[in-house]
């Protein structure tokens, strides 16, 4: 058995992965508490058969995702790991299941998501048409107050940002380019949103994911001896 503390810090309900990132914590940290029995591609196997959502993080941390979610493929991180992101919450979550009970798909985009992976890739850089989201739709039709929220922050962030999304099934919408908050983030009836900066991380072979603050510290000292 293992004693277990959570610091919650990622919001419920917010399609960040904040409780499949939990669980493949767990997973990873009691592999390794016990001197390593299970390879990376076991612990990937069996992570799919907890959550469809936790695979992905048994990846190098960018990764092409396909089947439930279970279906991972590394690929190389297509932004720089320093882009600067915000990240915005309604204090309201959403329900996954009800989420994809309401999509519908005669609205869903016929992009082609290897080809936007392609082309945000290639141009090392996020812009609208690269970020798709097929549950924007039934997330916005259950709440549109969401839907305000993002358009007020592509309105009003202007040029800061690059592209301005919904992740997962909601209900934290992503600004990408920046991670000053809005000054409208500021008035009475915002004063409860989530409202966090962010950035991209990845892993190390052999290692878990570290804090962006930390990976950049650890990093200063090699760089150092490498000139």
């Amino acid at each position: 058995f293992f004693e277990v503390t959570l610091q919650k810090r990622v919001p419920h309900g917010a399609g960040l992965g904040g409780g499949s990132g939990n669980a493949a914590t767990t997973l990873y940290a009691a592999n390794e508490l016990t001197g390593r029995p299970a390879s990376n591609a076991q612990l990937l196997e069996w992570s799919g058969d907890i959550g469809s959502d936790i695979s992905v993080f048994f990846s190098n941390g960018a990764a092409y995702c396909t089947g439930r979610g279970e279906v991972v493929e590394d690929v190389p991180p297509p932004l720089p790991l320093d882009t600067r992101m915000l990240l915005v919450k309604p204090p309201v979550g959403l329900s996954t299941p009800m989420i994809f009970k309401s999509l519908d798909l005669d609205r869903r985009s016929t992009a082609d998501p290897l080809q936007l992976l392609a082309g945000m890739t290639q141009a090392g850089k996020i812009s609208p048409e690269f970020c798709v989201n097929d549950l924007e739709q039934p997330a916005f039709d259950n709440l549109p107050e969401l839907l305000q929220l993002k358009q007020r922050l592509v309105k009003e962030g202007g040029d800061a940002f690059d592209a301005v999304f919904m992740t997962g099934s909601g209900s934290t919408i992503v600004c990408v380019g920046d991670d000053t908050a809005p000054q409208f983030l500021n008035e009475e009836q915002y004063r409860q949103l989530f409202v966090s900066p962010a950035r991209l991380i990845v892993r190390q072979l052999g290692a878990w994911y570290q804090h962006s603050r930390t990976a950049a510290a650890a990093a200063v000292p090699a760089a150092a001896a490498a000139s």
